[in-house]
């Protein structure tokens, strides 16, 4: 007998954006505004409940926890950044790195990974060991760069201009006009 349970969300679209909390609201809008090319489409809060539950109930977070500010980016073609300033009496202030449990990077895809590399490096952003070609498996076709922004958050710069190897057979590359094997 054919399962008839659905996968999946139902009227899934697509992800809308990433959220991200960070230690000064002001400097990282800049951040991504100045140095990486978002453009900022709005601020709002803050949030707080000094004695329900509300932020524990909707967040997860610490029933006392305020979000001081929030800040939607938009950046190119991709998702939105949305970016907190939160203060919770429980807050830590480690920012993960990729190999912890929730760690995490953003990836911003660019036409000339070279260029974007030396544009960040002129910028005094820290840059990582790079640009690394991947040459085999799966991902073969692409180019990568990781740098961090001030405070720390881990960042990557993508490009595969001639699409992924995965994308072989796929009538749909992602970010060109032209096919894989052109």
């Amino acid at each position: 007998m054919k399962s008839t349970t659905q996968r999946g969300i139902p009227s899934l679209r697509g992800q809308d954006h990433i959220g991200i909390t960070v230690p000064d609201l002001q400097a990282a809008i800049d951040f991504f505004v100045d140095v990486v090319g978002c453009e900022l489409a709005t601020t709002f809060g803050p949030f707080r409940d000094d004695t329900g539950s509300f932020m524990a109930d909707t967040l997860n977070v610490h029933p006392r926890a305020v979000v001081e500010q929030i800040a939607l980016l938009r950046c190119g073609m991709g998702s939105n950044i949305e970016l907190f300033q939160y203060s919770a009496p429980d807050q830590r202030q480690a920012v993960p790195s990729n190999s912890d449990i929730g760690g995490h990077h953003l990836a911003f895809y660019v036409d000339d990974i070279d260029a974007a590399v030396a544009y960040l490096k002129a910028r005094g952003v820290t840059v990582l060991a790079g640009p690394l070609p991947v040459t085999e498996g799966p991902a073969a076709g692409q180019v990568i760069n990781y740098f961090l922004a001030p405070w720390g958050l881990q960042l990557e710069l993508i490009s595969y201009p001639r699409g992924m190897a995965y994308e072989a057979a796929s009538p749909t590359v992602l970010w060109t006009p032209k096919a894989p094997d052109q």
